[in-house]
């Protein structure tokens, strides 16, 4: 059993400098070499001390190299994947995995019939706001929970580089695809039985600057999911509404409150001015009827993602982020785009 595996980067941007930053910590993987189609990056990552290959073909015919990462725009995912597979290498793709349902098929075939790792990083299932909420939810904390809701604001628009084209750009596949898989993951084997989804246009023509899309699942509980980059105004993080009580998370690291309810019998309300009016129904709750106090934010670890490849290199384990979850937020993406493009609830239960 090997105890260091080898490792190659295709694709040197921000996300490809990540995993060699990170990777470089790791004392069972050893870093090989890097290749970008950019020059200039190659020369950045010779500056760090990671050897440049002269292309691709270059990098997959080294027989040190076990596994790869891929992390070049979207649209080159499939081709290099299967590249990597047919040349003898495991391979983690970049978010998303590819661009359609065909294409991921093509590449989960290539891994079945090669023998080799196929899979995806979505490093995100760590991020301390996702596992407080999911806290809330598996210990039922608030009660029935009857709706999520999950938002990324910003205030720059799409980033001027590849995500602002086609194919392959937009925030649907940027920040969409994390929070679309953090809610499937939390929600288990529910199944979605209603999409409508709306994209936003407002600072680029070619791709989607943001998108607002309501799920419902069979179980009664509803999400709303929304990217924005043109909010000059964020909203929190989470909101969560259960049958005993409510949590608003206001940032990556879990921190927000929790409001409960202490006395239902506390029915009594005495009515408040609102607006020009008056309303009972509105009334806030007196203090003696409620109980508000700070969430206790989870801690993620991401470093789990790399132990269980190698985990799965050595035989030891199955991979984290299978080939069924893989299809089914494709999919899910897909039905995304479909609602938009149609204007129409897709009513189709997966």
């Amino acid at each position: 059993m090997k105890e260091k595996f080898g490792w190659g980067l295709i694709g040197y941007g921000g996300m490809g400098n990540y995993h060699f930053e990170k990777l470089s910590k790791r004392d069972d993987i050893e870093i090989i070499g890097e290749y970008d189609i950019n020059p200039e990056r190659n020369k950045i990552a010779e500056s760090k001390g990671l050897h440049a290959f002269s292309s691709a073909e270059e990098l997959l015919n080294d027989e040190r190299i076990d596994f790869i990462t891929i992390a070049t725009p979207n649209e080159f995912h499939k081709d290099y994947a299967i590249r990597a597979m047919q040349a003898g290498k495991g391979v983690i793709s970049e978010k998303p995995v590819t661009m359609s349902s065909e294409e991921l098929d093509e590449m989960i075939k290539c891994s079945e019939r090669t023998g080799r790792l196929f899979t995806v990083h979505q490093n995100r299932r760590w991020d301390p706001c996702y596992l407080t909420v999911k806290k809330l939810y598996d210990e039922n904390k608030l009660g029935r929970i009857f709706r999520i809701e999950h938002r990324v604001h910003g205030s720059r628009g799409v980033p001027g580089d590849w995500r602002n084209r086609q194919p392959g750009g937009g925030m649907v596949y940027d920040w969409g695809v994390h929070l679309l898989d953090q809610m499937l993951m939390l929600m288990g084997e529910h199944k979605i039985v209603s999409v409508y989804a709306t994209l936003t246009h407002i600072t680029n023509d070619e791709v989607d600057d943001g998108f607002t899309a309501l799920f419902k699942f069979d179980n009664g509980v509803e999400w709303i999911i929304e990217i924005s980059t043109n909010n000059f105004i964020e909203l929190p993080l989470w909101y969560v509404l259960g049958e005993n009580g409510s949590a608003q998370i206001d940032d990556w690291d879990g921190n927000g409150k929790i409001c409960m309810v202490t006395d239902w019998e506390n029915k009594d309300a005495v009515p408040v001015v609102a607006g020009v009016g008056l309303t009972k129904t509105m009334a806030p709750r007196t203090d003696d009827s409620i109980d508000e106090y700070p969430t206790e934010p989870a801690k993620g670890d991401w470093t789990e993602y790399y132990d269980n490849i190698v985990d799965v290199l050595q035989g030891k384990a199955t991979q984290l982020i299978t080939h069924a979850q893989q299809r089914r937020l494709v999919k899910l993406i897909e039905t995304v785009f479909k609602s938009a493009e149609l204007n129409e609830t897709i009513k189709e239960v997966f």
